[in-house]
């Protein structure tokens, strides 16, 4: 993504790419589905305003598990191709995963497979289909960015959307001015906070690390480290779901090597790169963890 996206406030490019994010929003305002499908089954949609890197899948897949022990909760996404290490990785520790090219076709899939509850990962600008309750989530390194709509800025709606949201989470630090800015726009809307808890950190201690990664907002990942005390010698930043080849992960290997670095990347990454086998590479494992959760629970709850 371009660095201008993420700066307080908008530059030259920011100004000279806003006629065509003009018409990028005229053209989604004249393809809003004429037909809304209401499902006989709970749905439940996680989803962003900012383009990528918010923590959607992890929250999706911390409230299917929560919920299986009382429901029949699946995870749906729409099926892209180059997301399979996101599916691969949810297989691993949700309940379930419908994947379809189309949502509602998806969710079609969920009722007829007898799933009583559709957690919907991504979709909040899906207006083809009701749902029962809508998460927003936000990241705090990032949060709205230079607060400008595609591609002038990362936004893929404007933040008058927050209207249509009944919770908010934000993963990371506690921010009483955004929160206040989300309030002025819903006073209804309830703000929860996230955090990702390492797992595996004493694999990294007390050692030199070479850091890369591929996804929405790899500086949030070096951060993680960087917080948890680990000595990031190196950052590698690759584009969302990057497909690494095999060469190029063998040049990262010689490099750490030759700099004594131990290589870590993120769990999604390691996903794609598996297939090569490579046992320098080890990933950073997290567990998302929400403030007062029970609270969280008991709103989701309601829509039931």
């Amino acid at each position: 993504k371009p660095k201008f996206w993420d700066l307080k406030k908008p530059n030259i490019f920011s100004y000279v790419l806003l006629p065509i994010s003009f018409l990028i929003q005229v053209a989604v305002y004249f393809k809003k589905e004429a037909t809304i499908n209401d499902f006989k089954i709970k749905t439940i949609c996680v989803g962003n305003i900012y383009l990528g890197g918010t923590g959607k899948t992890p929250v999706s897949i911390l409230i299917a598990n929560h919920f299986k022990s009382k429901r029949k909760p699946t995870i749906v996404r729409k099926y892209y191709k180059e997301h399979n290490d996101e599916h691969e990785m949810i297989k691993s520790k949700a309940p379930a995963l419908v994947l379809n090219n189309n949502r509602s076709k998806a969710i079609e899939l969920a009722i007829k497979n007898s799933y009583d509850t559709v957690i919907l990962d991504d979709g909040f600008q899906d207006n083809s289909i009701k749902k029962n309750l809508n998460i927003l989530c936000f990241n705090s390194n990032q949060l709205i960015g230079n607060g400008l709509l595609l591609p002038s800025g990362p936004l893929r709606e404007t933040m008058s959307s927050v209207k249509k949201a009944d919770i908010i989470i934000i993963n990371g630090k506690k921010n009483d001015t955004f929160e206040k800015k989300i309030k002025k726009i819903s006073d209804r809307v309830n703000v929860f906070y996230s955090k990702y808890i390492p797992i595996n950190l004493s694999q990294f201690k007390n050692k030199k690390v070479l850091a890369f990664a591929g996804i929405g907002n790899p500086e949030n990942f070096f951060q993680i480290l960087k917080d948890n005390n680990i000595n990031v010698k190196y950052e590698i930043n690759f584009s969302d779901h990057y497909e690494f080849k095999k060469l190029e992960l063998e040049k990262i290997i010689k490099k750490a090597s030759e700099e004594d670095c131990e290589l870590v990347t993120t769990e999604k990454d390691y996903f794609r790169i598996k297939k090569y086998g490579f046992k320098e590479i080890k990933f950073l494992e997290l567990e998302l963890q929400i403030l007062k959760d029970e609270n969280l629970f008991k709103e989701i709850e309601k829509c039931f």
